[in-house]
């Protein structure tokens, strides 16, 4: 995959999430919020199982090694079960368009874990931009219609959600060269059981039909696509900078909670708009560039014959690009343009 493809998917993933926030405030009137987040990643986690059975004609086997599965497992607790709850319990507690400014405060999460925790490279113009982000964060957060106690509380949800959010970014990029449907899919499923479970066992009760569709239908796209094509900017762009370029979608939500749900904006949202917006572009306009050194190894993704992808077949191939199947990189050494992704992941 191209830089360019991953930061395509990484921006349409942004504009799917971005818009499913205010859609989910919309039906938090009327289903409770654990169980929203159940039918959220349900929709998600069935719509993308049905896509993967029409596309293999069948059910197949994930190519997932034993070291692979625990990351995965991690991501779906992370990501799939606690962040959607404390995202739920802040809308309700918090505007729409609050919400998704503060989701910004993913972005923020996943880039210092990747420079902290998992070794990603960093430079000075990310990190101002993970800065910038963060005042806009705290301005809004504590703006004086934030400072009561329940509003307050939402931020903090909100907050929570995106550190979760941060934590599975970094663990999923850990298996994002596997199939990227199989990982949203059963990330969806396993968060929608969990969820919908947790929610019945404490009283809930289902919604009628067309809310769980809506419901559904919102997570499919907002949730389920959207993380598809949040895994593939992943393989493309590392952590941090995948982060980066999702970090528009708080901007699309808040947007369209102005435009379609009619919410007001203070001063604070608009000068905490102008902080992030600035921290985006930092990242946007970010040039990573020198020597560096490929060392061997051996693995599986699509992939076309690009100057990494030097090699030859086993087996017949019929020339079609991309591809995917065991192949070996020899050692390497070159300079040019590059994020960390899945071949670039090098000390500094």
């Amino acid at each position: 995959m191209t830089a360019r493809t991953a930061i395509i998917a990484a921006l349409i993933s942004a504009l799917l999430f971005g818009a499913s926030t205010p859609f989910a405030k919309l039906l938090l009137g009327d289903v409770p919020p654990i169980l929203l987040a159940g039918l959220l990643y349900g929709g998600s986690g069935l719509g993308l199982t049905l896509l993967r059975l029409a596309r293999d004609r069948g059910l197949t086997a994930p190519r997932l090694t034993a070291r692979e599965w625990p990351w995965l497992l991690g991501a779906i607790a992370a990501g799939g079960v606690l962040a959607p709850i404390l995202l739920m319990y802040g809308l309700t507690r918090t505007s729409a368009a609050n919400a998704s400014l503060l989701l910004n405060l993913e972005a923020v999460f996943s880039a210092l874990l990747a420079w902290i925790v998992f070794r990603e490279n960093a430079d000075r113009r990310v990190v101002l931009g993970m800065a910038l982000i963060v005042a806009g964060g705290a301005i809004l957060a504590w703006s004086p219609g934030a400072l009561r106690a329940e509003a307050m509380l939402g931020a903090l949800a909100i907050a929570g959600a995106g550190l979760c959010w941060g934590l599975d970014n970094n663990l999923t990029r850990k298996v994002a060269g596997a199939d990227a449907l199989f990982i949203a899919a059963i990330k969806g499923l396993v968060a929608g059981i969990t969820n919908c479970a947790l929610a019945l066992a404490l009283g809930a009760a289902l919604p009628s039909l067309p809310l769980i569709g809506a419901a559904m239908t919102v997570g499919l796209l907002g949730y389920g696509l959207s993380l598809v094509l949040y895994v593939l900017a992943l393989r493309g762009l590392g952590s941090a900078r995948a982060s980066a370029y999702f970090s528009t979608a708080p901007f699309l939500g808040a947007a369209v909670a102005i435009l379609v749900l009619h919410e007001p904006a203070a001063t604070a949202f608009w000068l905490s708009a102008l902080l992030m917006a600035a921290g985006v572009w930092l990242h946007l306009s970010e040039r990573h560039e020198h020597d560096h050194s490929h060392e061997a190894q051996t693995h599986e993704h699509p992939h076309v014959h690009d100057a990494h992808h030097q090699h030859q077949h086993e087996d017949a191939w019929d020339g079609a690009e991309p591809h995917s199947h065991l192949h070996h990189h020899q050692p390497l050494r070159h300079r040019h343009h590059h994020y960390p992704d899945l071949h670039h992941r090098h000390r500094h």
